[in-house]
């Protein structure tokens, strides 16, 4: 039988062989391995300067259970409180925008 990190990082390579195939064809660019599982691809900007993108690939382990093992990572869980906190900076700017413009409206009546 398979070990577990053999397993995830047959998943991990399977993974990146389709996402370097699918970058060199339809990009018509290379993908340009930088690190363990991360790759560098040149692109353009509209001012035709070569810029970088970096995309890393890996398995997450999760979080430490404090059992000496991992409680698996949840990738929904992950994107829901993404979600959260955006939403949350999303409200917090609107407020303080609010609060400004009261602000120079107190201001003004004076």
């Amino acid at each position: 039988m398979a070990s577990k990190a053999s397993l995830e990082n047959g998943v991990r390579n399977e993974f990146i062989s389709h996402l370097v195939k699918m970058i060199e064809t339809d990009y018509e660019t290379d993908a340009l391995i930088v690190d363990t599982g991360t790759y560098a691809i040149p692109v353009l900007d509209a001012e035709q300067n070569e810029k970088w993108i970096v995309v890393k690939v890996s398995i997450p382990r999760g979080t430490r259970n404090g059992e000496g093992g991992y409680d698996p990572y949840d990738g929904y869980a992950a994107h829901e409180e993404y979600q959260m906190a955006q939403d949350s900076k999303v409200q917090e700017r609107a407020i303080k925008k609010a609060m400004r413009e009261a602000e120079k409206g107190k201001k003004k009546e004076d």
